[in-house]
């Protein structure tokens, strides 16, 4: 399967460096509207079978300008949403969020910030929803989610790439994977990189 993850368009807590992990989320701003309307062209390239976006209000107006131009329906479905940020919710200092998030590895899966979830909670889910895609037979999936989690969900299927080496993934960029969830996931592209 050819996975495709997208991460939503700006929010006013992008743009206040805030932690906004929680049901429903910010809305998109002006910028992140444009940024969904620009990702119409920007994917264009890429063939698209179905399209899911994650829970949270943002992820679904990001996913909504491409729906439309493909003639799909953005499929809102659990498990995709944002790693949850629990007590540091907007929060505008991300050290403890990121620092707890660059601790988890295989050895190290059940940490995670009070009121929050752990590695291995994030790893379930975030799997279980793509699995359920895969089972659909579809050979071109896009979804629509949120920086950290497309971050450390995709380092942690294809590990060439650590967290200290994976580059930015901004509004409205993508990581391409290319595999499945039983015979592995290989990193084709992620942002404006190749691999």
């Amino acid at each position: 399967m050819r996975l495709i993850l997208i991460r939503h368009g700006q929010t006013e807590s992008n743009v206040n460096h805030q932690l906004d992990t929680a049901y429903p989320g910010a809305p998109l701003n002006e910028t992140g509207l444009g940024q969904a309307e620009a990702l119409v062209e920007a994917i264009a390239h890429e063939d698209i079978d179905v399209l899911y976006a994650s829970t949270l209000t943002r992820a679904q107006q990001t996913a909504a300008p491409l729906a439309a131009a493909r003639g799909l329906e953005a499929t809102v479905v659990e498990g995709i949403q944002e790693i949850s940020a629990g007590v540091e919710e907007m929060n505008d200092d991300w050290t403890v969020y990121v620092d707890m998030l660059n601790t988890w590895s295989p050895d190290n899966m059940d940490v995670g910030l009070e009121g929050g979830e752990t590695a291995r909670e994030f790893m379930q889910r975030f799997t279980d929803a793509v699995e359920a895609m895969e089972a659909k037979g579809h050979e071109r999936v896009a979804l629509v989610s949120h920086g950290a989690a497309l971050r450390v969900w995709a380092i942690s299927q294809d590990p060439s790439i650590g967290m200290e080496m994976a580059p930015p993934l901004n509004n409205t960029q993508w990581i391409v994977l290319n595999g499945s969830t039983k015979d592995g996931w290989k990193i084709e592209r992620w942002g404006e990189n190749t691999f």
